[in-house]
């Protein structure tokens, strides 16, 4: 995702009380190392001079940080890589699909709460569970998807996704191009059908389906290349779509005519799991730093310094009304239906994309 930055107060007294708690069973860990997977590119670096360095340094954890790419190539490596019992990452940042492919080969190890204390501060969405309740993995990072628009374009601000079908917005749309990335299905469903439960059913899917192919004419670009359609945005060539909140108030505050807009139904939130595989030979260490990721000060410094929205509450967090929403926002966010695209229909609702949508 982008960039921003965060802190926490505590009382001495209980900063002492955690630091007999929990730092005394971490100096038989103080020899380990760490293989620690998340996302290349700037996401690493900014993970490699913001978080890991402070991290070690609390616990005596050293960290190998490993760039994995986005999407099914690292899951796939990892998979592979389980099967001649290796770890290529102890802990691995994956994504919710994934995640659910995962746990049908049982790749993820259970994780243990109570290793995890800080579990608590977590929105309960970002504790990823197996089938049976058994916890599989934990929010690492957050981000939105929100209705963007050219300023110079569109001088108001529209309030719902429902004016991506308005009839003024013929060519002058860029949306995602996968089901499984654009969450339109999702969005489709909120804002005309009242929440995705629809989607619970192959002939709810079929009525989201038909609304969301009358959005046609005003599509301009299926995108997958995403600098391509900030381009456009920016230039008005494009001027409305969905896009990430994050770059989009970053490029606002360079002075481009790009404004982002949580439509009343809300942004789609998605993220990104702390998952370790049970190949994995460091699994102690593994609990304590997800624990040290779930902490308050740490989810407000990777908002300041990433850019990603706080999986964690709030008001837990020292962020200020600006930093948070410059990632985040109060309205109840819309949440992807991730069991759509793994479960027994996910091949016919590919079929049913190519064939009514994106054709």
């Amino acid at each position: 995702m982008a960039k921003s930055k965060r802190g926490i107060f505590v009382w001495s007294t209980l900063i002492l009380c955690t630091a007999a708690m929990v730092l005394a069973p971490l100096s038989a860990l103080a020899a380990g190392t760490l293989k620690v997977g998340v996302y290349g590119g700037y996401f690493k670096d900014s993970f490699d001079k913001h978080i890991f360095p402070d991290f070690e340094k609390e616990t005596g954890i050293k960290v190998e940080s490993i760039a994995e790419p986005t999407g099914e190539a690292w899951y796939v490596q990892l998979e592979q890589a389980a099967k001649a019992g290796i770890a290529p990452a102890d802990v691995n940042m994956i994504a919710q699909l994934p995640m659910l492919r995962g746990q049908k080969t049982e790749l993820w190890v259970p994780l243990d709460l109570n290793k995890i204390p800080n579990h608590k501060n977590l929105l309960p969405h970002f504790i990823h569970k197996y089938p049976d309740g058994g916890v599989d993995g934990i929010g690492a990072v957050s981000w939105y998807i929100t209705l963007v628009s050219n300023t110079k374009v569109f001088p108001e601000a529209p309030t719902s996704w429902a004016a991506m079908w308005e009839p003024d917005k013929k060519d002058s749309l860029g949306l995602l191009a996968l089901a499984s990335n654009s969450w339109l299905l999702e969005i489709t469903a909120a804002t005309f059908f009242d929440g995705t439960k629809i989607l619970d059913t192959k002939e709810g899917i079929q009525k989201v389906l038909d609304k969301l192919s009358t959005i046609k004419p005003n599509v301009k670009l299926w995108y997958r290349d995403e600098a391509q359609f900030q381009q456009a945005l920016q230039s008005g060539e494009i001027p409305m779509g969905e896009y990430y909140h994050d770059v989009s108030v970053l490029a606002a505050k360079k002075g481009q005519p790009v404004r982002s807009t949580f439509p009343k139904e809300g942004g789609v939130l998605d993220s990104g799991i702390w998952a370790v595989p049970k190949s994995s030979k460091n699994i102690e260490e593994a609990h304590t730093f997800i624990n040290y990721m779930c902490r308050p000060d740490i989810q407000a410094k990777l908002s300041r310094e990433v850019g990603t929205s706080p999986t964690v509450k709030k008001e837990l967090t020292d962020l200020t009304p600006e930093e948070f929403a410059a990632v985040s926002s109060d309205i109840p966010p819309i949440l992807p239906r991730y069991d759509i695209y793994t479960g027994e229909l996910s091949d016919w609702l590919n079929q049913k994309w190519t064939e009514m949508i994106t054709e």
